[in-house]
């Protein structure tokens, strides 16, 4: 089913739904609208103009989005000039708590109903849009952070399984060192940016080894870099990084390679590499004739200690209210039906974080496994970099996980992060 005939069948549904979802003294007049603003620029914005094209047909109420990759800047800006978007899309929920913790948001729960809500997402994702108990944000789309890239092609000559224990994982890594491979594709360097793709490992390793209650406590920074379940996972990471067997290039070429040309080897003849750990938006970078399905799948990076399960490390953005009008209201309300979130899920190569988008909707059968996986965990926790203050999520935390695998002792590293978290 295209974008277009889902669109046209959404629109006269939408008209008796919308129209009276609010009272009848908050009802938007016919010449209003809603101004967006966020960080999708690009082909994404067509995108959103889509998805919103039905809600404007049934209401007659304008949708205006304003894309900008400088979103947290320009933001910011708005509101202390007193000229703020109606609605903001966040890219990550930190700014988004931020805000709400200083009444600059519109706790979404004065409007929208728990049933509504509970309609729309499970509790995982309500509680990472929720501050002090309050719900400040819808999700948009989600990325999977925890998928492993490879190519059937190259494990079938190879005759390499799928693993789907950590146990198998390590065997098919020695494996393929015994072979003259390499197991594990990788790249940190991404401009100001370098290092991120390191937090995500560094992550990864502590949900598995610690589990996701002491991943919660270093996220709210209760207990700090140096505690030895932090420490470990980044020992972890080092491990599979500084042992030159095991990633292309050794620690070199981890630092060197783009993380957008990082997975290109493991589609090369023979292949550079043959696994590939990187979230969902990974695929935009594969080469043009990468078919998926048939050149490239996937599957969830194991668990390590059993008693954690398979955690599932995501990221996404999520709109979040900062003016209280009918109109906007009503474009919220929205945002909690299936409809344009089963538009956006057809247009992209993204994954919705609302529990009603049918599988089938996903054309791209990668995508489609990224679904299931993110229906079926048990376990999910977002970007934690992404949640603590910029200081460190986006600053010291990158750097110095470049630092480390650069040759840093790994002791100033921790340290030093630690140091530069702010003062509450």
């Amino acid at each position: 089913m295209t974008a277009a005939s889902l669109r046209a069948g959404f629109c006269a549904a939408l008209l008796g739904l919308l129209l009276f979802s609010v009272s009848c003294g908050d009802r938007p007049p016919a010449t209003s609208s809603v101004s967006i603003m966020g960080s999708i620029t690009g082909e994404g914005e067509a995108t959103i103009a889509e998805v919103f094209a039905p809600f404007t047909a049934a209401t007659g109420i304008e949708v205006t989005y304003e894309g900008t990759d400088q979103f947290a800047t320009l933001l910011t800006a708005r509101i202390a000039a007193g000229n703020p978007p109606d609605i903001a899309l966040f890219p990550q929920p930190g700014l988004m708590s931020d805000l709400a913790r200083s009444d600059r948001l519109v706790p979404l729960d004065r409007f929208l109903t728990p049933a509504q809500l509970n309609a729309a997402y499970t509790s995982h994702w309500l509680e990472q849009a929720a501050v002090k108990g309050q719900v400040y944000g819808l999700w948009a789309r989600a990325s999977l952070k925890s998928l492993v890239w490879y190519s059937p092609p190259a494990f079938e000559a190879a005759g390499y399984e799928v693993p789907h224990t950590w146990g198998q994982l390590q065997q098919l890594s020695d494996r393929i060192v015994a072979d003259g491979g390499v197991p594990w594709c990788l790249g940190l360097e991404s401009g100001a940016a370098t290092g991120w793709v390191g937090t995500d490992w560094v992550e990864e390793f502590l949900l598995r080894e610690a589990g996701p209650e002491v991943y919660d406590r270093w996220v709210a920074h209760d207990i700090p870099f140096s505690d030895p379940a932090v420490r470990q996972a980044f020992e972890s990471f080092g491990e599979l990084v500084l042992d030159g067997d095991r990633v292309l290039g050794g620690p070199i070429g981890a630092l060197s390679t783009p993380f957008g040309d990082s997975p290109v080897a493991l589609f090369e003849r023979p292949p550079g590499c043959y696994l590939h750990r990187q979230a969902s938006f990974i695929a935009t970078f594969f080469p043009d004739r990468v078919e998926p399905g048939r050149d490239v799948s996937l599957f969830l990076l194991p668990g390590i200690n059993p008693d954690f399960g398979n955690p599932v490390l995501v990221s996404g953005e999520l709109f979040g209210l900062l003016n209280d009008t009918p109109a906007a209201r009503a474009l919220m309300e929205y945002f909690t039906r299936v409809e344009p979130h089963t538009l956006w899920a057809a247009a992209e190569g993204f994954v919705s974080p609302h529990r009603q988008v049918a599988l089938d909707t996903y054309a791209n059968p990668n995508t489609r496994r990224q679904a299931e996986i993110l229906a079926r965990a048990e376990v999910l926790r977002f970007d934690g970099s992404d949640l603590m203050p910029g200081a460190v999520g986006t600053g010291s935390f990158w750097s110095g996980v470049t630092d480390y695998i650069g040759g840093t002792n790994l002791e100033t590293v921790l340290a030093e992060i630690d140091a530069s978290w702010p003062d509450e």
